[in-house]
């Protein structure tokens, strides 16, 4: 039987609580919403909730790819989409007070467009009932076609996101084989020429084998792409089925990537053990505004 790990210290966090983040989680409940940093259970939850920041999953739970790091359900939906993830994602920013809002999603692969007018629907039903909340999405690749990506790019979100995971070297077997070191840039790439006034942002888990030149070699192929934002974390496996820690970095040596990456010219920079891609996001706008950049 394999050996389970003991985390260290810095990765135990306290359970969430507080009178407002139960009426939160309540008042979803009673409306049959949930949010990804409840269903993935992020350790950063509180502290998000407190920001009025969260992250919503939509086009379902079920993944048509099988990435290695991921517990996501793998299977195949059979091209449905519920179109009430429209109006159901707009009342969650009126439930939870959002001013920040980051909307992730399964893959889909079973449809023609891997899901991107749904996605546009969503972010633009936003803009139109909430347009003072800013929106971020954390994107499927859409297959790197550009047609599926003008048409998510033409919602206009502030910030779009597209996870790079992992170094080169590790994308095939931590990523699914569908998905890829190159069409990730591809994409990061294709935003940023074409939509220069959106964000991009991109993520890498650290902890699966992965050396600091291999880790420095993907910043510089993100800067070539110019991608503005960058986060690491460490990788946890979610289950023995999973692939496992090959090591556990220290705050230490997070706060050595965070100033090699501020080095390399990342406008913005979140690292930590505890970092996951949507964490800190509304820290960005709050680093935008104390610049005297009016968002």
């Amino acid at each position: 039987m394999e050996k389970i790990e003991r985390k260290p210290d810095w990765l135990k966090v306290k359970l969430p609580g507080g009178d407002n983040f139960k009426e939160v989680r309540e008042n979803l409940r009673a409306k049959g919403l949930y949010t990804v940093c409840e269903e993935a259970g992020c350790p950063n939850i509180g502290e998000c909730w407190s920001q009025k920041t969260a992250t919503v999953m939509i086009l379902g739970d079920t993944c048509t790819r099988a990435c290695k790091f991921c517990d996501v359900k793998t299977g195949n939906p059979k091209k449905f989409i519920n179109h009430n993830e429209v109006e159901e994602t707009a009342n969650m920013v009126s439930i939870m007070g959002l001013k920040y809002i980051v909307i992730t999603s399964v893959d889909r692969d079973d449809l023609p467009d891997f899901g991107a007018a749904h996605f546009s629907n969503v972010v633009t039903k936003i803009h139109e009932v909430h347009p003072e909340v800013i929106v971020e999405v954390l994107i499927p690749d859409f297959n790197g076609e550009d047609v599926h990506m003008h048409t998510l790019a033409k919602s206009n979100p502030f910030v779009i996101a597209q996870n790079l995971e992992t170094v080169k070297r590790l994308t095939h077997p931590v990523r699914d084989r569908r998905a890829s070191y190159e069409t990730t840039l591809k994409c990061l790439d294709f935003y940023k020429k074409n939509y220069p006034h959106i964000t991009t942002k991109t993520s890498l888990m650290i902890g699966l084998g992965e050396t600091m030149d291999e880790i420095k070699e993907a910043l510089l192929d993100l800067r070539a792409v110019d991608c503005d934002i960058i986060t690491f974390g460490q990788y946890l496996r979610p289950t023995m089925r999973h692939l496992k820690i090959e090591r556990y970095y220290s705050p230490e040596e997070f706060n050595e990537l965070k100033s090699i990456a501020y080095a390399m010219g990342f406008k913005f920079v979140a690292s930590g053990p505890l970092v996951r891609s949507s964490y800190k996001a509304y820290d960005y706008l709050t680093h935008l505004r104390s610049q005297g950049i009016k968002i």
